[in-house]
């Protein structure tokens, strides 16, 4: 029962998100739409389409008959998610923007400013479901499984899903291009958004050239043996293969080479011909974020515990046992060696089809990632 109560729906001008604010106008719910401006253009960039987006939301709004409004978050976004992703980056370590945007924006600043409008509940075009039936929210993944977008939620504190609704957590994305075509929306074969908006279509490393400096340093195999040269390790993470330029050298094979480590003293990047040397069984995490009351508590008693968990987005769930440790991190033992195990990055916690929470990597069992000095 809705009851006439009004939503507030994120707007990103894609297919998603209108189909999102279509359902829940079709719910019965009062519907207003929010555009969040996350980064400001005049930085001299043509890249970011904040400007085509807000035409694409703007033209649904006025389709579907709701009102559009706009809140700029660019500050907080500097502040909360742009400055951590270039200390991560100076440190050697992958960052992942869109988790920390859904913790610190999305479900944040977005849900405050929204809840000021007079917003019950607030909604996301994400692709996962939220059971709100209990005491406390239960993160479902998606129907979609392809789609499901639960791994970006994991760093979103258990008490910020209170009031969220995903309208698109049990449907397809063929049945939701298939409703807007249906209702006609003018975004119905938009393609979906991919990367981080203020980066667009533009090669990463030039991105980062405007922030950080390069400091270029020598890329060495496992040996130390002197092969090429870098123009800064900010711009290679574990497991890359692509952009090192190592083909060709007359006493090594015609087999790719793979980005197995980063040392900040010496500044070698250290590259390898044997995948093998990326393959680890066990990770550590901080900074845990459990949406799920039973899971630290059965931590603490039993001393470790079977899960599930994800190292990286759309990858299959992987089965694991966690421990806590005594300075407040975790330690992951895999039941099969994970390859690439990538600091900075996330891990998220399944109990099967639900998300109960997940943790910064901060360290990895891969051998030549304990020669790095970035671990913490």
């Amino acid at each position: 029962m809705t009851n006439g109560a009004k939503v507030v729906v994120g707007m990103s001008g894609g297919v998603d998100s209108s189909v999102a604010a279509y359902l829940l106008l079709k719910a019965g719910y009062e519907v207003l739409g929010l555009f969040m401006k996350n980064w400001e253009e005049d930085d001299g960039t043509e890249y970011c389409t904040a400007k085509e987006d807000h035409a694409d939301a703007a033209k649904v709004c006025d389709k579907l008959g709701i009102e559009l409004t706009t809140a700029n978050f660019a500050a907080e976004y500097w502040d909360n998610v742009f400055d951590e992703f270039l200390t991560s980056y100076r440190a050697g370590h992958t960052p992942n923007p869109d988790v920390l945007c859904n913790r610190e924006i999305k479900f944040k600043h977005f849900a405050d400013y929204a809840r000021s409008l007079g917003a019950d509940f607030i909604a996301t075009g994400h692709y996962a479901q939220c059971d709100l039936s209990g005491n406390r929210p239960r993160l479902l993944k998606a129907r979609d499984e392809g789609k499901d977008q639960t791994y970006f939620l994991q760093a979103v504190p258990s008490e910020a899903l209170q009031d969220c609704l995903f309208p698109l957590g049990n449907m397809l994305k063929s049945e939701v291009r298939a409703l807007a075509a249906e209702v006609g929306l003018h975004n119905h074969e938009r393609k979906d958004s991919t990367g981080i908006c203020f980066i667009g279509e533009r090669r990463f490393a030039d991105f980062l050239k405007r922030y950080i400096a390069g400091n270029t340093g020598n890329i060495v195999d496992p040996q130390g043996r002197i092969l090429g040269e870098h123009a800064g390790l900010h711009n290679f993470t574990i497991g890359q293969r692509q952009g090192l330029q190592l083909g060709g050298m007359a006493d090594r094979p015609e087999a790719p080479w793979y980005v197995v480590g980063k040392e900040s003293l010496s500044n070698n990047l250290i590259v390898s011909q044997d995948s093998q040397e990326l393959c680890g069984n066990w990770l550590r995490c901080t900074e845990p974020n459990w949406l799920e009351d039973a899971i630290p508590t059965k931590l603490q008693t039993q001393g470790h515990l079977p899960l599930q968990c994800k190292i990286r987005y759309r990858q299959p769930d992987q089965a694991c046992t966690v421990k806590p440790a005594a300075d407040g991190s975790y330690l992951v033992d895999f039941a099969q060696p994970q390859r690439a195990i990538a600091l900075g990055q996330y891990v998220a916690f399944y109990d099967q089809d639900q998300l109960v929470g997940g943790a910064r990597i901060s360290n990895a069992a891969q051998p030549l990632l304990q020669r790095t000095t970035y671990q913490n």
